[in-house]
């Protein structure tokens, strides 16, 4: 019971970094550490974890920013993202920090190709609105990378220190 909690503490805190992220760097069109956080919080945590952390970051962060029909397609976007990097989390023990840029920055293009799915629901128009997206999400790709170049190293240190801990938590009980 006690790594459970443990667990669900961290994401927490992770949740917590998203949203005051987000919150703060609401002024700059589409840059926010969201898609990061759910990207390190995939490749160490694994996917539930980095689906959680999609799930919580966006309801508690749209409560701030302002709740609507994006939100269902956000959380959508963000939990397929940080599934996918979970995926790729478990497949490899080690990854480059260079590909996790990579995939912070396609994950930018990909979250705005899924938000774009929002205007064709409302008005069966899904082009014009996705190409008028494109720069957002491209501050948004730009964003995703420098914030995987500030947070990995350090997240992945603590995330990875939090898996060790967990073990020996196991071992004792």
């Amino acid at each position: 019971m006690v790594v459970n909690i443990y667990k669900l503490t961290l994401l927490a805190l992770l949740a917590a970094i998203a949203v005051i992220g987000r919150f703060a760097l609401s002024f700059i069109p589409s840059v926010q550490p969201v898609t990061a956080m759910v990207i390190i919080c995939g490749l160490v945590l694994g996917p539930f974890a980095a689906i959680l952390l999609a799930l919580v970051s966006t309801f508690l962060s749209n409560i701030l920013l302002g709740m609507g029909i994006w939100t269902i397609w956000q959380v959508i976007s963000w939990a397929v993202i940080g599934a996918l990097c979970g995926v790729i989390g478990k497949w490899f023990n080690e990854i480059p920090l260079y590909w996790i840029v990579f995939m912070s920055i396609v994950s930018g293009y990909f979250y705005g190709f899924i938000i774009s799915l929002t205007q064709y629901q409302i008005t069966g128009k899904f082009l014009p609105y996705y190409l008028a997206g494109l720069p957002y999400d491209t501050n948004h790709a730009i964003g995703n990378a420098i914030f995987i170049i500030l947070f990995y190293p350090l997240l992945n240190y603590f995330l990875k220190n939090y898996a060790k801990n967990r073990f020996q938590l196991q071992n004792t009980n």
